[in-house]
């Protein structure tokens, strides 16, 4: 893979230089420039077409969150937020950016959003191939190209869904991986979220949370749960008519009888996509 083109954007002269050097540290990157405030930003990304930009937030004139609502969607480098407060977590991540690292910089951590970018640039280039598997699987099943995309996790720009999510508890942020949530049920105002084997309290409408989430994994289950549909194992019935739907981590999730038929349509239909890609491959 090439290496990540990456410019460093800061008001602080210090900090540009720090964060070039440990940059510099770390393989598969290239600083190939560096920003005193957003104006120069805006200028570089169109100029240099960078594929990461290491970002401050808090610039005078223009800050780190204007810089990004004034990039045009087609010519956004992937963004690592870097400040020195930690109040920002919740909205970086509404801006799907990539990382969000404080300062003074832990260099793991910043090895880790290198990683993370590299990843998630290597996913990003797959997107010719999954097309062609995409139009492939529609013309044999006859589906439309919205069903097939969103049980395939299309990423050929549709929509983005953000690979973690934020949630703050008093004064403190944790970043969740989506990839870990189990379920999700609702408490009154808040929702927990079950991932990992703990569970996590956010203030936020069922109806916000679920925008966040991919719908090819997640799916209501219940007008109060949302479950990752990859964690079910097995769907069972009970005497009363009663639907629940087993996890791999053994946790039982009730499901409403109006969800019943979607929740086993996407199964039957899972399965019919996966033969078909088995004997694409074969």
């Amino acid at each position: 893979m090439e290496a990540l083109r990456a410019i460093v954007v800061d008001d602080e002269s210090l900090a540009r230089k720090g964060l070039r050097i440990r940059l510099e540290q770390i393989a598969g990157i290239e600083i190939v420039g560096e920003c005193v405030n957003g104006k120069e930003a805006l200028n570089s990304v169109t100029e240099l077409k960078p594929d990461i930009m290491f970002l401050d937030i808090q610039m005078p004139g223009m800050s780190g969150f204007d810089v990004v609502s004034n990039l045009q969607q087609d010519n956004m480098p992937l963004v690592v937020f870097v400040t020195a407060f930690d109040q920002y977590a919740v909205e970086a991540f509404d801006v799907h950016a990539v990382d969000y690292l404080l300062k003074p910089i832990d260099d793991e951590r910043l090895t880790d959003a290198v990683k993370r970018a590299q990843e998630h640039l290597q996913r990003k280039g797959s997107i010719t191939d999954k097309q062609r598997l995409l139009e492939l699987i529609i013309s044999i099943t006859g589906k439309s190209e919205t069903s097939v995309a969103q049980l395939l996790k299309d990423h050929s720009g549709v929509k983005s869904y953000p690979e973690r999510i934020a949630i703050k508890d008093g004064g403190e942020t944790t970043l969740v991986e989506t990839k870990d949530i189990d379920w999700v049920d609702a408490a009154g105002d808040y929702m927990c979220v079950h991932a990992n084997d703990c569970t996590h309290v956010m203030r936020i409408t069922m109806k916000d949370l679920e925008a966040q989430l991919d719908p090819s994994t997640f799916q209501r289950v219940h007008r109060s749960t949302i479950v990752n549909l990859e964690r079910v194992v097995k769907v069972c019935s009970h005497m009363n008519g009663e639907f629940y739907l087993k996890l791999n981590n053994g946790s039982a999730v009730k499901m409403s009888r109006s969800y019943k038929d979607k929740v086993k349509h996407f199964f039957k239909f899972l399965c019919n996509v996966l033969n078909y890609i088995r004997v694409i491959y074969n």
